[in-house]
């Protein structure tokens, strides 16, 4: 396993983040602790969750798992979604933001959280109330740095110019959807990344199961995410999505290796990316992306591979020269 470091803040990570949403729904307790002490055999110390993955229930089984190293691991969940049925019991209000933060540390187990994510933009909070909010926790020590998910670019911008400003703690770590049918992160938010510093873990490499062999134009399951869960079938609507599927799988299928391991080590090898996140619903899943930690992904290599989708548009229409001409 290879550690990289997160942005500026000097905070040393796996090249691999264990994503654990399915703790406590897709898997239950035992399956779940099991596929943390692999992932900590693996080399993985950095984990994800957030507070309405299985209604709580995956924060506390992970705090379970970590009671014993937490020193030793670097610790990331999220608030933003509805944690019951009040009304203010949502959005990134300070109410709710001061809420959210004490429910997850009592189910993690633990007094401060490494990264806390916004999981998602509030249009009904004005953004100076939310950053203000989080740098609060941070000086309390409740967390360590804000983060910030599902954001736009100009949004993400806009923030780190409040903090700025009014010398607040600014996000350290974004964490987009990133996959070879899902790309739309090249354009803005990986360059904003790499420019400002920042730390990326990268969700959903592999597009809900849809680069793993499993589907394709003449190839759809009866169950599964893509079939079972309407958000994942209407992300992943688009018939070319899964002509590239097709062609991904393929093409894994004779070089020899699994398409859900090669899937991974393609979102991990772009160099804004500090860690894809990975997920899985047993042991045999899991393995598969593990082995995305031994794929020696070359620039080459990762060039072939992106072939097989679409490259996004750029975010200008003046994308033929680095410099103008002053000649």
């Amino acid at each position: 396993m290879e550690y990289r470091t997160v942005g500026r803040t000097g905070i040393q990570v796996s090249n691999l983040c264990l994503g654990t949403m399915s703790f406590g729904a897709n898997a239950d307790e035992e399956t779940s602790k099991k596929m943390y002490r692999r992932s900590r055999e693996a080399g993985i110390n950095f984990f994800d969750t957030a507070d309405v993955y299985a209604l709580g229930r995956s924060e506390e089984i992970l705090g379970d798992c970590i009671a014993h190293e937490r020193d030793n691991i670097v610790l990331a969940t999220k608030v933003f979604w509805p944690t019951n049925a009040d009304v203010n019991a949502r959005g990134l209000s300070r109410r709710h933001i001061m809420q959210g933060i004490e429910g997850s540390l009592k189910r993690l187990k633990t007094d401060y959280i490494d990264f806390y994510f916004v999981h998602d933009f509030d249009p009904r909070t004005p953004i100076e109330e939310t950053l203000r909010a989080l740098d609060d926790l941070q000086r309390q020590g409740k967390i360590l740095y804000p983060a910030v998910s599902n954001w736009a670019a100009w949004q993400i911008a806009k923030a780190l110019g409040i903090s700025a400003k009014e010398q607040l703690a600014r996000f350290e770590l974004i964490q987009p959807m990133y996959n070879l049918v899902k790309r739309q992160a090249e354009v803005e938010i990986l360059p904003l990344a790499a420019s400002e510093q920042i730390g990326v873990i990268s969700y959903s490499p592999l597009g809900a199961g849809l680069l793993t062999g499993k589907y394709g134009v003449n190839k759809r399951p009866k169950q599964g995410r893509l079939v079972d869960e309407k958000r994942y079938t209407d992300r992943y609507l688009d018939e070319m999505n899964y002509v590239v599927a097709d062609r991904f799988t393929t093409y894994a299928a004779e070089r020899g290796i699994k398409a859900a391991t090669l899937a991974v080590a393609w979102a991990m090898s772009n160099p804004a990316i500090t860690a894809p996140i990975i997920g899985a619903r047993n042991l045999e899943q899991l393995e598969d992306s593990l082995d995305a930690a031994d794929v020696d992904m070359t620039p080459e290599w990762r060039e072939e591979i992106s072939s097989h989708s679409i490259t996004p548009q750029p975010a200008t229409d003046r994308g033929e020269t680095l410099l103008p001409n002053w000649t």
